[in-house]
């Protein structure tokens, strides 16, 4: 059997339960691919990216719902071996994908050289939709996946004082027709690293120069930080993160001080005062 074929029927065999069969059911409840959608599958080189690539590959051969991919790698500046470990990575998934190249690297690290990695995800997001809309494409698939969710939820509440978290799809501002979707939104990070592992596979952590400097993706990371808690609070309650990501699904608004949508602010007084 060929080495592409055997990384994806791990993926429907071995890992059905705790990747496949997941990644349909977060399709299927937030009705994140219908029919006729174009979708344009943004692959960083990381393993969420890849593993979300073939996922989408095995939905189209097996799915019911027709629909198109492309696969896309923005190149924001990455050192030679970290795009060719990509470009190899992609050889030996059978992964089609078309590669572009940005700036994105050296103009935030010129804009703040201090900390330039909130402008290089702003400018990663504008060259995405840019990208999506030459392809025509209507949706872009992005790998975060359950952990993410519950890790920036706890960042927004201890770092950011309100309560929100990475929704599994919504609809873009500034490019018209055009959605992002998070398609591996129910799937463990434990679950992505025993595929990889299990594969034999290598793939990218961040590739970008600052934090290979600084280290920022280890000790001095707040996402890592926030890793760290959880792992702590499984370890008094293993299901500490569902009730987390359930919580954000079964929010009690009578017993909260107040929302905000559209920007606009709204006291639980508000209410309070009218059932006087």
């Amino acid at each position: 059997m060929e080495r592409y074929r055997e990384i994806e029927k791990s993926i429907i065999k071995k890992y059905r339960k705790e990747i496949w069969s997941k990644f349909i059911k977060a399709i299927k409840d937030y009705k994140l691919i219908e029919e006729n959608d174009k979708v344009m599958v943004c692959i960083s080189g990381g393993k969420d990216s890849f593993l979300l690539a073939k996922c989408i590959q095995e939905l189209i051969r097996h799915g019911m719902v027709p629909f198109e991919a492309k696969y896309v790698v923005m190149n924001p500046g990455y050192r030679e071996e970290n795009l060719n470990q990509i470009i190899n990575n992609a050889k030996e998934m059978n992964i089609p994908i078309e590669i572009f190249d940005t700036d994105i690297f050296a103009v935030s690290n010129k804009l703040n050289p201090e900390n330039p990695c909130y402008m290089c995800a702003r400018m990663r997001r504008g060259h995405l939709y840019n990208k999506a809309q030459e392809l025509g494409c209507n949706k872009i698939a992005l790998g975060h996946h359950f952990d993410d969710v519950i890790e920036t939820t706890l960042l927004s509440l201890f770092y950011g004082a309100e309560i929100k978290t990475m929704l599994p799809k919504l609809h873009s501002d500034n490019f018209k027709g055009v959605d992002l979707i998070r398609p591996l939104y129910y799937v463990h990070e434990d679950a992505i690293i025993s595929w990889k592992n299990y594969n034999e596979l290598t793939f990218l952590n961040c590739a970008c120069k600052f934090t290979e400097k600084a280290s920022l993706d280890k000790e001095f990371s707040k996402r890592k930080e926030m890793k760290d808690l959880i792992k702590s609070f499984k370890e008094k309650n293993k299901d500490i993160d569902h009730n987390i990501f359930k919580a954000l699904d079964n929010i009690n608004l009578e017993c909260v001080l107040g929302t905000k949508k559209n920007g606009k602010y709204h006291s639980f007084l508000e209410d309070f005062e009218k059932d006087e």
